[in-house]
Order: C-alpha cells, then structure tokens, then sequence
C-alpha cells in the first residue's frame, strides 16, 4: 500500500468523478495542447507517454501538483509510439484526464502549465513477450519526477479555447538524475545486478540495500549480528527513519502527544540517538531496495508479470548481504519488519519462505484476504466500483476513508487517475502494481487485467488465478498449513488500526480468524504469534511500538530461537 497518498483537498472547485465524467461547468469547446521536441534535446524515436499537468497556484510546479488522491490538480495523459524530434504530440477533448475527466469541463482562465514526455524502454522478455514499460532510474517509479523525462518550462497562461483555441509547448528540457545520498560510517548503501530478474526481462535489473550498521561494528571486526530486513515502497533513506536531521528541534509534548494518538513510532532523530548511544539490541538494519518497470516494490515473490523476485531476493540480495557484512546468516537471526505494501511484504517472505526468516513483525498490511480486496470481493463481487450494482440505489466502492468513516476516493476515482498515468497497468499505481505482482500475463504481455479500468467489471479468472497462485496469503497459509505451519510456529505477527484508512483491518480480521482455528484439535500446531489492534478510530500507519521495543521484542525472539551450545 502507497505511503504517498496526498490528503483530501478543498478549494475554488471540487471536482467529482462519476463513470469517468467530472461535473463541473465549462466551455462546450476544447482546449488543444502540442508538445513536442527538437534534437537537441532527444534523438528519439520515442515510445512513452505524454503529459500536460495544470495548476491554479504555483506552490510547486505543476506536475509537483499530479498524483492519484483527491488533492490533484488536472493532469492529462496519452500514450505516443515512435515519436520523433518535431512530431506532435496531442492532448485535446478526447483525452482523459483526472480529478477534471476532459479539458473540455476545464473552466477558462490563468494557469501554471507544463508538459512532459516519459520515456519507455523496450523489454524483450524471456516469456516471450515484447512490452514497453519505464525502467525505474532509482527514483522510486514516480511518473512525474522520472529521470530522462523531457520537459518545457512552466508557464503561466490563460486556457480558453475561444481566444487560444492551440496551446504549443517545446520540451527543451530532460530531468537529470536522482542525486544520490552519501554513505556514512553507520549507513551503507549497495547495489548488485539481480542475474535471475535481468535474464527474465533481458535486461540488466538491479537489487538494492540501505544498511544501518550497529554501534561497536567497526571496532568489534569478530562478532557477528542478527539482521532485521525492513521492507516497503523504494527509499535511499536508512532503516527506521534513522537520521541525525532535525536533532536540534527535539520533539514538543505537545506534538508528542499527538503523534502518540497515531502511532507509538518514534521520530527519526530519537531512534538514532537511542541507536548510536547502544541503547537498543545490536542488529544490522536493512532495508532492500527491489523496484521493478511495473510499481516501486516488487511485492517480494516470483511473480509471472514482475520475474523471480523471491527467488532474487532470498537466493542473491541475502546472500550478497551476508558476504558484505557480518551476520549470522541463519535463519533465526533473520527477522522482518515493514508496513502497508512493506507489511504484505514480510508475511510473504515469511510464510513462502518459512526456512529462510524466523519471524515477521506486519504493520498495517495489504490485503491478506482477497475476500477484502481492500473494500470489496474480488471472487464475489461483479464489479469493483460499484455495490449494489443492479439496486436502484448502487453506492460508490471507497477506495480510502477517513479514521471517522467518511469515504475520501472511490474505486472509480483512483482507477481513473492510474488510467490516466498510463495505460496497459503501467501506472506504477497502487491497483496496477498489485496486479502486476499478482496476475497472470495477458495476451499482449501486460499484466491482465483483474477489472477494467473504464467500468469496473472484474474478471473472476484472473482472481482465481491470484489465489491459486499464492498471492491470497490466508488462502495460501490455510491450504498449506499441514505443510508449512511446523516452520511458522511463533514467527507471525501483525498489528494495524481498526480505521486502517484503506480498510487494510478486513483483511488482518480474516487471516487472524484461520490462524486461531489452528488450536482446534486436528488443525494443528498452533500458530502461537500475535495479533495487536489499534483502538478506537485508529488510521492507516498505527503502530503499537517504538521501533526501539520493537528491535527488543525481535531481539528476545533472536535469544530464544539460537542454537544452545
């Protein structure tokens, strides 16, 4: 589950999508919008997608200003092939934009503008498949600040088709590339060439890892630690937001006490305090780094769209990690940690591969019952943006609500956004990197499609192709539990809020459910982890514990788990 979504936004107008069209008053006519390039810039042929982005302020620049929440302001998108230094590429009336569906329900009047042109790379896959999708440049899959992107300079400018019926725009510009952070004697980055993931797609694929190292490790060249991977959406930053920023403006009472109301987390600053000071068990931290063309975050498993992340991540990034540094490159010294997609993450690894970790602390995870796909039920249900479809009072499926209940984005609203970002579930969007991770491959070589986009209508066999798969984690642990069950005893545990904001708490309900059934006589053995609930009204990101107690909880799990001499 994304981070990043921005929150709800009020203003001037508000925008709402219902079926794909924005009510708002507007011109009949539409605005027509050129980009294009010269040589000088690219030499092209270039196959990708095409931006124009808006914005009434210029708080940020306008394609700052695009994202797939309710606080966007208007973007617009379409797909060019092949596109050289001074063809044309169109946005106009039949271009689908998002949170205003088309420029022709775009008021007239002043605006901040610039385009964009985001470069694919073409894949010739070992399946067979020849797709085209943006090869992540380390920053994280996010459309709008994509290295080697091409841009024009932003403007300020009326739109009104009645008096500048054509708008021209030359990108002149290619964004550069992400700048690095620095290593320091406690954080160490690293990346490899993942040799299973390149030959699946082709090319060259890299795996990644922010290491925090422990007090002492420089001094101590013999000992030996136990690692906790932290998994979750691409970053260049340390493990638990280690960091030695802001220090000098430690944390009011005031603001203490309303953090603690959301999470007992603590701010990056304190932990690395309590981290240097060797007030916390000695752990190597590492949080990995697995961003694939499709979304920031592989999801952890083989997967028929993404490649043979698992087998990647536990057969060549942990081993890697174990040359590098100084672990104790067994299992029970290995534990894992992450929340929202990095939540799904760990209890992935932990029950796929149960030999390889030796506990899995899930904050706040995604989906571990596609009977929740979030909200809805994807082997049920019909439709995924609608409930009572054929009632004469259907409802909108929430996409996200507030910690009170109120719905913030509907289904219909985010797809719509990801359609917009890209076509063929190339929007490195949430619902699209889910499906990327988890469905089979479609004709085409694009991830198949669990619903469409336009409509709602899901496709039953592709659902039943992701619980058949393994990616219905209950579903999974349940079939597989006489088998794998033995190799989970004591290692599976998970909290999350019970307002979880994306309704993350259907699905952690459901897995608990089957996982205490496992005292009944002849369902054994018991699972014997722990299930922790935030209460009353408590959001997306909660978090029982400081990372401080929790580096100490999985510390005394560590001690118990070790071989005795």
């Amino acid at each position: 589950m994304s981070m990043f979504r921005f929150p709800r936004f009020t203003a001037c107008f508000t925008a709402r999508l219902a079926a794909g069209v924005a009510l708002i008053t507007a011109p009949a006519a539409a605005q027509t919008v050129q980009l294009r390039f010269d040589a000088s810039v690219a030499s092209g042929p270039i196959t990708g997608r095409a931006f124009f982005f808006i914005a009434r302020t210029d708080r940020s620049e306008p394609r700052q200003q695009a994202s797939s929440s309710r606080g966007s302001e208007p973007f617009f998108g379409v797909d060019v092939e092949g596109l050289r230094p001074g063809d044309v590429a169109t946005i106009d009336g039949s271009t689908l934009g998002f949170p205003v569906a088309s420029l022709k329900q775009l008021p007239a009047g002043e605006y901040f503008v610039r385009g964009m042109i985001l470069p694919y790379t073409k894949f010739a896959r070992a399946d067979g498949h020849t797709i085209w999708a943006h090869m992540d440049a380390w920053e994280g899959q996010r459309f709008n600040n994509a290295p080697g992107s091409l841009v024009s300079a932003v403007q300020k400018l009326r739109i009104d088709p009645a008096t500048n019926p054509v708008i021209s725009l030359s990108l002149t510009k290619v964004l550069p590339p992400v700048a690095s952070l620095t290593d320091s004697p406690w954080v160490k980055r690293f990346t490899m060439t993942s040799k299973k993931v390149s030959a699946f797609w082709n090319h060259e694929m890299p795996l990644g890892a922010v290491v925090l190292l422990p007090k002492g490790y420089e001094q101590n060249t013999t000992k030996r630690y136990p690692v906790v991977y932290t998994v979750g959406h691409f970053s260049e930053r340390a493990p638990f937001g280690f960091t030695f920023d802001g220090c000098d403006t430690p944390e009011t009472a005031q603001a203490k006490a309303a953090r603690l109301v959301r999470s007992a987390r603590e701010p990056g600053c304190e932990f690395q305090q309590a981290w240097t000071a060797g007030k916390v068990p000695e752990f190597i931290a590492v949080f990995i780094q697995h961003p694939t063309p499709f979304y920031d975050d592989s999801y952890v498993l083989n997967s028929a769209n993404n490649g043979p992340y698992g087998d990647a991540i536990t057969q060549e990034l942990i081993p890697e990690i174990d040359r590098r540094y100084r672990t104790i490159p067994s299992s029970y010294a290995r534990t894992l940690t992450g929340g929202s997609t990095g939540g799904w993450d760990v209890l992935a690894l932990q029950v796929h591969y149960p030999d390889v970790f030796g506990g899995a602390w899930s904050l706040y995870p995604d989906q571990l019952d596609f009977r929740n796909y979030q909200f809805g039920n994807v082997y049920a249900d019909s439709n995924a943006f609608v409930m009572n479809e054929r009632s004469w009072l259907p409802r909108e499926v929430p996409s996200s609500r507030s910690p009170e209940g109120m719905t913030e984005l509907t289904m219909r609203e985010e797809n719509t956004a990801e359609l917009v970002i890209a076509t063929k579930g190339r929007s490195a969007g949430q619902w699209d990197g889910w499906q990327a991770a988890w469905a089979p491959v479609g004709a085409d070589g694009y991830p198949k499609s669990l619903w469409d986009k336009r409509t709602g209508v899901i496709d039953k066999s592709v659902a039943e192709a992701m619980r058949t798969n393994g990616y219905d984690l209950r579903d999974y642990v349940e079939r597989n539990w006489p088998t794998i069950g033995p190799r989970l005893v004591g290692k599976l545990h998970v909290a999350v809020g019970d307002m979880d904001n994306y309704f993350l708490n259907l699905g952690v309900y459901r897995f608990e459910t089957f996982l205490e059934s496992t005292k009944e006589p002849g369902k054994g053995p018991y699972y014997a982890g722990k299930f922790d609930y935030g209460r009353p009204l408590k959001p997306h990101g909660w978090q029982p514990w400081s990372n401080q107690e929790l580096l100490r909880i999985m510390d005394e799990q560590v001690k118990r788990n070790a071989p005795r001499p």
